[in-house]
């Protein structure tokens, strides 16, 4: 994405034994996408009958970045969800925790769980994104807009546990919910005593020699760290510590090749049983013909094993396919999805996106005095706000969670964002006042109330 100009990274390969397992399309697809700048970088590790590959293109950061590899640290996102459904399907191996075990059994005295028609969530509902629970707490308003989940802790959690009605039956539907993961990690927490870090670095990290697979920067982390950026900007890491479970953990290419290898079963282990156990069907819907396990998705009917992740300046993908043995990784410092990659790499039937740069739209005049009606800020859910900033004769968004950027008119009511294909539309009142603004983007049009 053209934000600015730069030099074009420098081409790293880094590559352990056969350099031909990536094929040339897909190193080809990855250049283009970094040297068009839709990506900062891409790293993609890849393992077939035991033999690993890497393939890494792109810099640390945009300004004076190093050469990204299979060792720089990525923040992993909601890849972290299949660290805790293994870790719960561990405890449910061992005796210790049951998948049908209410949540209640293990929330402390006073913190109320909701029920709806005489159910109870269970373990195994939280796992499987069945639960009835919200994608996102409603109680959850940030304290930081670029690091969004600082300060949302166990207290914020039970407050909104106790509070919540469930509007669905509990075991029936899936809806994707961090706060349902966010909650399993949390409840693994209070039956081990130990900290979610804690349990990872313990059962999975240590086991499989993933010395840079954690929650908090070690020194050698830190100096191996990616920067995240959105839309060509850098932006901040993501603190999640309350609902660490659905998205805190950082990891390597390196790593997490090792942790693909495991669950493929290439590597015994104590844990190695509880990793099988949760790529099983645990929830399915005859209905649409959907299934998930503990966590895990599915893909190519079902040949396909994987979870995707994403925070304000990172996306990841880690998957496996069991029939030709085969697992990939892929990891990249923007927020710009990669997971085709991953997909076509693991059945080549699986389209690589286009990699070629935005085309840019043409701006027409509007006159100054009318951009002070349109600054404030949006609400299209307690989690997520744009906010409207005017600078001498030039307008801003803000998403949460994302730097802010100019946007440019096509229209009167209308501009478009130059780093995205995206653009808001202002909507008023009979009055001429303005009240909400509508959010164009990847074939959705959220509204958000102006709310200040």
């Amino acid at each position: 994405m053209k934000t600015q100009k730069r030099l074009l990274p420098i081409f790293l390969v880094v590559c352990t034994f056969a350099f031909a397992q990536i094929p040339l399309e897909v190193q080809n697809n990855i250049k283009q996408r970094v040297d068009s700048e839709k990506h900062v970088g891409i790293v993609v590790g890849f393992l077939h009958d035991g033999e690993e590959t890497y393939f890494s293109y792109g810099k640390t950061t945009l300004k004076e970045g190093t050469d990204l590899n299979e060792k720089s640290v990525f923040e992993i996102g909601s890849i972290s969800k299949v660290f805790t459904t293994i870790l719960l399907s561990d405890q449910v191996l061992k005796g210790t925790m049951a998948l049908d075990d209410p949540i209640a059994k293990y929330l402390p005295d006073g913190v109320k769980a909701p029920e709806h028609n005489g159910k109870v969530i269970t373990l195994k509902d939280l796992a499987t994104h069945t639960s009835g629970l919200p994608r996102m707490p409603d109680n959850f308003r940030p304290i930081d807009r670029n690091n969004p989940f600082l300060g949302y802790e166990k207290e914020q959690i039970y407050e909104f546990l106790t509070a919540y009605e469930l509007s669905r039956d509990i075991g029936v539907t899936y809806e994707y919910s961090n706060f349902g993961i966010g909650l399993l990690g949390h409840l693994l927490e209070l039956q081990s005593g130990k900290t979610y870090e804690d349990l990872v670095k313990e059962r999975i990290a240590s086991t499989y020699d993933m010395s840079d697979t954690g929650i908090s920067f070690t020194e050698a982390m830190e100096a191996q760290l990616a920067k995240g950026h959105a839309y060509g900007s850098e932006v901040s890491n993501w603190d999640i510590t309350g609902l660490a479970g659905a998205g805190a953990i950082r990891s390597t290419a390196s790593d997490m090749l090792k942790f693909i290898a495991a669950n493929i079963g290439e590597a015994d282990s104590p844990i190695a049983k509880a990793m099988k156990f949760s790529h099983k069907a645990a929830f399915k819907n005859e209905d649409t013909n959907f299934e998930i396990g503990l966590g895990w998705h599915y893909a190519n009917d079902g040949n396909i094993v994987w979870h995707n992740g994403g925070t304000g300046g990172y996306r990841s993908f880690a998957g496996f396919n069991s029939d030709n043995n085969t697992g990939v990784v892929v990891l990249t410092n923007t927020n710009e999805s990669a997971d085709d990659i991953g997909l076509h790499l693991l059945n080549s039937s699986n389209n690589l996106s286009n990699a070629e740069p935005r085309a840019e739209q043409p701006e027409v005049e509007v006159a100054s005095a009318i951009f002070e009606t349109y600054e404030g800020t949006y609400e299209f859910a307690p989690t997520f706000s744009i906010e409207i900033t005017r600078e001498e004769n030039q307008l801003f968004a803000q998403a949460t969670a994302q730097p802010k950027f100019p946007v440019y008119p096509s229209a009167e009511d209308s501009f478009f964002l130059k780093v995205v294909e995206a653009n808001v539309v202002f909507n008023k009142d009979d009055s001429g006042k303005v009240v909400s603004l509508t959010l164009n983007q990847n074939g959705q049009s959220p509204k958000g109330q102006k709310v200040k």
